[in-house]
């Protein structure tokens, strides 16, 4: 269900004015890809009002063509932080954007959740409550570490100049806020907000404030703990930050979603397609990737350190029913441009489908220890036979020609499945991939590893061994993705990784990226202060030219002679 986007469409609505306006830094896809849809279509189904302007010009009044929302107004720079969507590592600018329409990257502004609350501030005087939400304002809530400036930042609440911000996925919460707003009710206790006080809040931790991170980098890191420790779970404590002579009041995480949430909002009235407004615009070629792709789960226990998925999605993984995704992919298959394929049934990890833990029922709730790091723990509950049946049943489907799963899996977890992971591997190999398979060691370097919460390397040998045996009749193969100039990568670590690459692999892998330092990851705290989670030094590389050198060593070098002996002082 399209929600409106224009005036007009609010006039044939016969809406005095919405109840909720939410502004994205994305194009409007009515899909459960894009999360401003998400959280729009869910306060929809429950009862308001709701519109969205999407890339709004920030050079004239657009910001204001639907006028003003009666309770509040939501902002989000999009399905990425603004600057991770507009430059690459080493900084240069991104001249593509594939959701935006004509993929032209011209219509998404730096720091965007700032940059469209000022334009509402600046349009709408005194204006109704602006709530900052998505996974910008999310890895941004406390003092973070900015690649652009190359310093520490405040709370982006305060530089925002915001009223609330909605962190993780937040339907619930932002639910429960409308309804506060609605009824004229305190917000301040809801699950999953931040908001800005004057004084402390009584028995919420009060972690280290913005001046004494700037002062000591030590203190950065003893606040990054405190913080990453108290972010997921619905135990976890509230946390108070002073910045200058107030706070930034962090409530507790909201209560997760049961499996049956999560499905009903998979199975709200999607229509897939770009709206009309902006569709055209041009072509939008996310669409392509997202339009006949389902979602099974959300969350993922695996914890890499670069990696923001835990902060914002959660470390615990929930699962949709096998009903709920059969339903949507039969669903899929009516629609009038369907040609017999189902891009992708996964998550942020194709194979972490209905994964569970022993002794909490959800992943990731010990203080101290990982799920997957630094083998797979005992305690986790999951089989490769839960996503093989899945598979199956949605195959079955008479119009469905293939069911791809494009969503990189995680080697560890076929490998720790002595059952049913050669079993997965094998029947994926045979109906669920088209030539390769995604795959991301990240590195090979057992020191990396360890800086990165990856498993070692003998694990993913004993992987690209069993893969050969299934798939060199099948004449298939593996699509690596490879990490360089993470904290504690050295050249001659990058080096290590090209020989093992020439000897093991044998292929130029599809990509290489270079660490990109985004808020709220400890691989990002580990580049600014350079020292490891343990307080140890470790080896980060910071100039730019060195950082390019250690991905040009990879994609160049893997197409030339390596010499037998170079390089190998661990292989």
């Amino acid at each position: 269900m399209f929600l409106p986007a224009t005036k007009q469409e609010i006039i044939n609505l016969k809406w005095d004015k919405p109840d909720i306006i939410i502004v994205s830094g994305d194009t409007y896809i009515d899909s459960p890809f894009n999360g401003a849809a998400v959280i729009a279509n869910y306060l929809t189904v429950n009862g308001f009002k709701v519109a969205i302007i999407a890339q709004p010009d920030i050079n004239n009044d657009d910001i204001a063509r639907l006028g003003e929302p009666a309770l509040f107004w939501g902002v989000t720079a999009g399905a990425m932080d603004s600057l991770v969507a507009n430059y690459t590592a080493t900084g240069k600018f991104r001249n593509q954007d594939d959701l935006t329409p004509g993929g032209i990257n011209n219509r998404r502004p730096d720091r965007a959740c700032m940059v469209y609350t000022n334009l509402i501030r600046r349009h709408f005087k005194k204006t109704k409550p602006i709530v900052l939400g998505g996974i910008e304002a999310s890895l941004r809530r406390v003092v973070h570490y900015d690649l652009k400036d190359s310093k520490l930042r405040r709370s982006i609440l305060f530089d925002a100049k915001a009223d609330i911000l909605a962190y993780g996925m937040a339907e619930k919460t932002m639910l429960e806020l409308a309804q506060a707003i609605k009824e004229n009710k305190s917000y301040y206790d809801i699950k999953g907000l931040c908001y800005i006080s004057k004084t402390a809040k009584e028995n919420y931790i009060e972690i280290p404030s913005y001046e004494e991170c700037i002062a000591d980098k030590n203190k950065f890191i003893e606040m990054f703990d405190l913080f990453y420790n108290n972010s997921a779970y619905e135990n976890s404590k509230g946390l108070c930050q002073k910045h200058d002579v107030r706070y930034l009041i962090h409530n507790p995480p909201q209560t997760s979603l049961t499996q049956r949430e999560l499905d009903n909002i998979y199975e709200m009235d999607w229509t897939r397609e770009v709206h009309p407004y902006y569709a055209k615009q041009g072509v939008v070629k996310a669409q392509e990737t997202i339009k006949f792709s389902v979602v099974s789960h959300r969350g993922c226990c695996g914890e890499c350190n670069f990696c923001a998925i835990a902060v914002h999605q959660g470390k615990s993984v929930i699962s949709r029913s096998k009903e709920s995704i059969i339903k949507e992919v039969n669903k899929l298959t009516q629609k009038k441009d369907f040609k017999g394929y189902i891009s992708d049934i996964g998550g942020p990890t194709g194979n972490m489908y209905k994964i569970s833990c022993k002794l909490h029922g959800v992943t990731g709730k010990c203080k101290n220890k990982k799920c997957l790091y630094p083998t797979v723990c005992e305690n986790i509950m999951f089989s490769h036979k839960e996503q093989i049946d899945l598979l199956k049943q949605c195959a079955a489907n008479k119009n469905i020609k293939k069911v791809f799963v494009s969503s990189g899996i995680r080697h560890d977890l076929i490998i720790a499945d002595k059952q049913n992971g050669k079993n997965y591997l094998e029947y994926i190999s045979n109906n669920n991939i088209s030539g390769q398979l995604k795959i991301a060691p990240e590195h090979t370097c057992d020191n990396v590893l360890e800086a990165m919460n990856k498993p070692k390397q003998e694990c993913f040998l004993e992987f690209v061994k069993m893969f050969k045996q299934i798939n060199t009749p099948l004449n298939q193969f593996l699509t690596c993705y490879f990490m360089v100039d993470h904290p504690g990568c050295s050249l001659e670590d990058t080096k290590e990784l090209l020989y093992f690459i020439n000897k093991n692999l044998k292929f130029t892998p599809e990509q290489v990226q270079v660490f990109t330092p985004t808020p709220s990851t400890y691989s990002t705290a580990m580049y600014w202060t350079q020292k490891d989670k343990n307080g140890n030094d470790i080896f980060v590389e910071k100039d730019r030219n060195a950082r390019m050198k250690q991905k040009l060593t990879i994609t160049q070098g893997t197409n030339k002679h390596i010499r037998k002996n170079n390089y190998r002082r661990r292989f």
